[in-house]
């Protein structure tokens, strides 16, 4: 009976303090945002509404690595401020154990595991595919949000376009060089003095072709140069929603197509893996499985981190030693993850390392406090 009243009285306290370091997190997270969507909005003329939706989306892709913060978080601020309070002290004097004190955040931690899991299965590259049309189709209407001045830019609808000027509200670019190589088999160059982007009035966003003015076509095949002078050329760009509908990054695939493509070797334009794109997808793959089960490890981490101290500045410095508990697992993830990409580690390692350091150091502390 007294450890039921316990586990509800500690849930009660949590569950508020989750959601609000979830709400924090994804603040700070879309603050390191801000700079990029602040020029959307003043330099390219891009929509209130539209960066709305920017924020939404990826807000919904930060979420798997959001919940285990915010759950490492509320343990060690909640079982901080007991400690603080010399609550643990009185709980164990009524006959409670470590092990029924520390239920409730055993209790929150798998529920927030099993939550983790399915975003980032699922949810999550949603949010990313939802971003990556966004932006393609703002690119498809306003040049210059890929498209720099005077800088070599390789994001506008797989070609590396060059212009000396861009006039986002007009569409309009002024000294043109384009390199196509969509088609591998004969790549072109074209030098323009203008360029205008036209829309398909019908679904503007939707589809688009660059429609360059006094120019020049260079194709070199065999030893030989072709030029063709042109006063207008319309160059046809790839329909952006369709073509982020076909082919999308591991990040932006949900569990199944990943796990599928991965068992058959089959990468994102389904064609046979490289042996980097088969590193790329099983990176991917490990990562969201660990991401999601580290919050077991932080829940065992943060009581144990959370009751190791009776100092009255145990409010604060919860908040403190939460940070950087974080910043080190992250800095060993990101890390380990290089290792995985540069092919110095096999994903299948690399990318459970740190949830394998921080199973030690949780175990440890573990045993060091509820003995």
């Amino acid at each position: 009976m007294r450890a039921r009243l316990l586990t509800r009285y500690v849930l009660g306290e949590m569950i508020p303090t989750f959601f609000l370091g979830v709400v924090v997190f994804v603040f700070i997270l879309l603050m390191f945002q801000a700079l990029r969507l602040t020029e959307f909005v003043l330099v390219h003329g891009v929509k209130l509404s539209t960066i709305a939706q920017m924020m939404g989306y990826l807000s919904t892709s930060f979420l798997p690595i959001l919940f285990p913060m915010s759950l490492l978080f509320t343990v060690i601020l909640t079982y901080g401020r007991m400690s603080a309070d010399s609550e643990v002290v009185a709980m164990k004097a009524t006959g409670l154990s470590m092990w029924s004190i520390s239920t409730p955040a055993l209790i929150l931690s798998t529920l927030v595991c099993i939550l983790s899991l399915q975003t980032s299965f699922y949810v999550a590259p949603w949010g990313n595919r939802q971003f990556e049309q966004l932006v393609a189709k703002l690119g498809s209407m306003k040049p210059g949000v890929t498209i720099k001045e005077g800088t070599f830019s390789e994001g506008f609808f797989d070609l590396v376009v060059y212009a000396n000027q861009v006039d986002n509200k007009a569409g309009r670019l002024i000294d043109v060089f384009i390199y196509d190589e969509r088609n591998a088999q004969a790549p072109i160059t074209v030098i323009a003095r203008e360029g205008e982007l036209v829309q398909d009035p019908e679904r503007p966003g939707h589809s688009a072709s660059l429609r360059l003015i006094n120019g020049s076509i260079h194709r070199g095949s065999e030893g030989r140069h072709t030029k063709i002078d042109f006063s207008t050329y319309d160059l046809q760009l790839f329909d952006p929603i369709a073509e982020q509908n076909h082919f999308s990054s591991p990040t932006s695939m949900g569990m199944e197509e990943l796990s599928a493509r991965i068992e058959k070797s089959i990468n994102a334009e389904g064609l046979p893996m490289k042996p980097q794109q088969r590193i790329e997808f099983l990176t991917e793959f490990h990562r969201r499985i660990a991401i999601g089960l580290a919050c077991l490890l932080f829940g065992i981490l943060g009581v144990a981190l959370g009751t190791s101290t009776n100092r009255r500045g145990a409010r604060s410095g919860g908040t403190v030693v939460s940070i950087g508990v974080i910043v080190i697992y992250w800095a060993l993830a990101v890390s380990a993850e290089s290792l995985a990409r540069q092919g110095q580690l096999p994903p299948g390692i690399a990318m459970w390392l740190a949830n394998f350091i921080f199973m030690i150091a949780a175990v440890f502390l573990a045993k060091k406090t509820w003995a």
